[in-house]
């Protein structure tokens, strides 16, 4: 009799199953501390370590083509005007659809588009801080050398880019900040990353996951960013000379 009170008492199968489907569960709350623990260095960790790695590679490879293409517009400035449309166009295009237009053009699911979609997101911000940075050097500095007897290729390796080198570094920040959140949606197209802890997350619906993923994104990007910022501060001492003095 006990027994059958007590059955009676428990709240019904299909209830508890219902409770478990959507995380209402009194004992269940969005991180399943447990898990994260068994599993942070076999699935959040690789991950992590993959988004770095997108990031890293696609910024590399961002800065080996803006450097070049800036210094081009910065001395032939007829070429300013279309080399910033067509990457401003190319980074107008909504992450989703620059994904779709790459698989569309024949590059398989996986590692590859995602690098060339960040790829392209970076070139605005770099080719446009590259020609500030380069335009910035006083006339003068560039004439002293010149009265130095330096050639155009020593001057523009010894004083122009050296000078010009805190306001790049300054447009690398905005560009990894923008290459690690674009890096997260990524992994639809089987990029990798923190992204599939996201994607992951969401199709399982398991709030663990996609909270990981987007906690550890935001967390790398104020990193990345205070990186930069100690990086700019070492190349440009000068202005803090500058700012003691006033």
């Amino acid at each position: 009799m006990d027994s059958a009170a007590g059955n009676a008492d428990d709240p019904p199968a299909a209830v508890l199953a219902f409770l478990q489907d959507f995380g209402l569960q009194e004992d269940k709350g969005l991180i399943d501390w447990e898990w994260l623990g068994d599993n942070f260095t076999e699935d959040v960790v690789p991950a992590l370590l993959q988004h770095i790695f997108l990031c890293a590679i696609a910024l590399a490879i961002a800065l080996v083509i803006a450097v070049p293409v800036g210094i081009l517009c910065a001395r032939y400035r007829w070429l300013y005007g279309p080399t910033t449309a067509i990457t401003g166009f190319l980074y107008t295009i909504p992450s989703f659809a620059m994904f779709t237009f790459l698989l569309a053009l024949g590059f398989s699911v996986g590692v590859m588009p995602a690098i060339i979609a960040l790829i392209l997101y970076s070139l605005l911000i770099l080719i446009r801080n590259v020609v500030t940075g380069l335009d910035s050097v006083p006339a003068e500095t560039i004439d002293a050398a010149r009265g130095m007897g330096l050639t155009d290729r020593q001057i523009l390796l010894g004083v122009e880019l050296p000078l010009a080198l805190p306001v790049i570094v300054a447009g690398m920040r905005i560009a990894v900040v923008t290459v690690i959140g674009v890096a997260v949606i990524g992994a639809y197209i089987g990029g990798g990353g923190l992204g599939e802890l996201v994607f992951d997350g969401i199709d399982r619906d398991f709030p663990t996951l996609y909270i990981t993923g987007a906690v550890l994104a935001t967390l790398l990007a104020i990193a990345a960013d205070l990186l930069f910022v100690r990086t700019e501060r070492l190349l440009s001492p000068w202005s803090r000379r500058v700012r003691r003095a006033g």
